[in-house]
């Protein structure tokens, strides 16, 4: 799986053909975040919103997180917002989860989520970096709170 999100993050950074932001701002960036790990996409649809679409792939399966953020400036750090807002997500889990935990619902999970976090844009290149906490709730499925979602993005701008 580290080898899929490492060529995907080549990929992307390996495309010169894009216009890049290069200032303290940007459109739409593709990349990864860690923990557990997924791949990321981002975009502003107004100067302080943005969606965000996550797709996590572990060894117990897959879970699509999308997440509504407002993001606000951080007065004297040029290219550093904070965000927060609501999500939520679907997972899928493999006979794996099935086998480790056999007395919870199997096979699919819907929720809510919720994230708090810091994003920056490097002033004159195409990078963007981000850290958060991403809180969820499992509605369908197995019922829990988990509080160990969120991590470290690393992004490339598009526009």
């Amino acid at each position: 799986m580290k080898r899929v999100m490492i060529s995907v993050m080549v990929l992307f950074i390996s495309v010169g053909a894009f216009a890049q932001a290069n200032g303290s701002s940007y459109q739409t960036a593709i990349g990864v975040k860690f923990y557990p790990g997924a791949i990321s996409v981002k975009h502003f649809t107004q100067s302080n919103r943005a969606l965000e679409g996550l797709g996590y792939f572990w060894n117990y399966g897959f879970r699509f997180t999308g997440l509504y953020e407002f993001h606000g400036d951080i007065q004297g750090a040029k290219g550093l917002k904070w965000y927060a807002g609501p999500g939520a997500h679907v997972g899928f889990w493999n006979d794996d989860w099935k086998n480790r935990y056999p007395d919870r619902d199997r096979g699919v999970a819907i929720g809510i989520d919720g994230v708090l976090g810091l994003d920056y844009k490097i002033s004159g290149a195409p990078l963007n970096i981000s850290i958060d906490w991403q809180p969820s709730f499992n509605l369908v499925g197995y019922s829990y709170f988990e509080s160990g979602w969120g991590g470290v993005g690393i992004r490339y701008t598009i526009k």
